[in-house]
């Protein structure tokens, strides 16, 4: 697909620098230097500025580092400027907001060391006002943290793990077993038949939203062969020939969407309710309309989603 590295989070040909995250004395050169700067996240959340809620890439002597209870992670360079990433999640705020009360968290956290206007933001709601560069910066620093957050023990024998290769790694001082940040292969489906798409919802979506169906996909599997359980498995349709369109990292908390068109060779759905709650086909002036906001009754995918892009992009006839 032409189009493919478009979609949000797609990559910017950030230089990730891998061969400097063992260097030690080049690594605490860097976190020295003038140039360097760090991006701030609490609890998954992005440190923001402004009305176009840019990310701040602070000073690595900015006060409000204070609140990081561990060593940054190096994500890469600009140029020759090196960019960290510091994890503040101990800090507690005052509010904290209801995180937990929605679809999405839209509540924004101000902390006392930083500038009126700057302040944490959920990474989702700024995916389609990020740059290519700020995009890949927040979905790698967000991953990785995630990562670290949940994998704090070695899977082999129980004990605690250290971090080494300035975020990249860990190794169990125990058993000496290594441990590399993990990502979740998931197929997100475009199935077509004719002049008409499958849309699906889960439980638990904002009335009338609909999307592409998903799946995790399993060990011993293709792509192709999960696109065809996961569609059966939810929708009861049988698909036929798939192909590969696009990927999108998606750290929520760790997955990578591959995005494959799949033609159909039934109509008839049944879904598993326990999998989703509705299905439907759509047809291409269906889903336009519901684009331009003119059928209340199907929200397409959000803006931003690699789903909305296949959608769009389904619409543009620009799939090849």
């Amino acid at each position: 697909m032409r189009h493919a590295e478009e979609v949000t989070f797609g990559g910017s040909g950030l230089d990730r620098a891998a061969e400097l995250r063992g260097d030690i004395p080049a690594m605490a050169a860097l976190m020295q230097a003038e140039s360097s700067r760090t991006l701030a996240l609490w609890r998954g959340k992005l440190l923001v500025a402004g009305e176009a809620a840019e990310p701040c890439r602070l000073p690595l002597d900015h006060p409000v580092l204070r609140e990081a209870r561990a060593a940054p992670l190096f994500l890469g360079r600009e140029g020759k400027a090196a960019i960290f990433a510091h994890d503040l999640s101990a800090w507690e705020p005052e509010a904290a907001g209801d995180a937990e009360g929605g679809f999405l968290d839209q509540s924004e956290q101000h902390h006392p060391a930083c500038a009126p206007d700057e302040r944490f933001v959920e990474l989702r709601t700024l995916l389609t006002r990020l740059t290519p560069r700020d995009a890949e910066l927040g979905a790698t620093a967000r991953a990785l943290f995630g990562w670290h957050a949940s994998h704090g023990f070695c899977a082999r024998c129980g004990a605690a793990s250290d971090v080494f290769m300035a975020g990249w790694q860990r190794i169990c001082p125990s058993c000496g077993a290594q441990h590399f940040p993990r990502t979740d292969p998931v197929v997100i489906m475009l199935i077509t038949r004719g002049n008409a798409c499958l849309l699906g919802r889960s439980h638990g979506w904002p009335e009338g939203m609909y999307s592409c169906l998903a799946g995790f996909v399993e060990p011993g599997e293709t792509l192709e062969a999960a696109v065809r359980r996961e569609v059966f498995e939810e929708s009861g349709v049988r698909v036929g020939a798939v192909r590969y369109l696009a990927s999108q990292p998606w750290p929520f908390p760790a997955s990578l969407m591959i995005g494959c068109h799949g033609e159909a060779e039934s109509e008839r759905i049944e879904i598993d309710p326990g999998e989703i709650e509705e299905a439907r086909w759509v047809s291409r002036e269906e889903l336009a309309e519901s684009f331009a906001g003119a059928v209340p009754e199907i929200k397409p995918a959000r803006k931003g989603s690699i789903a909305h892009f296949l959608l769009r992009n389904w619409l543009a006839d620009r799939l090849a």
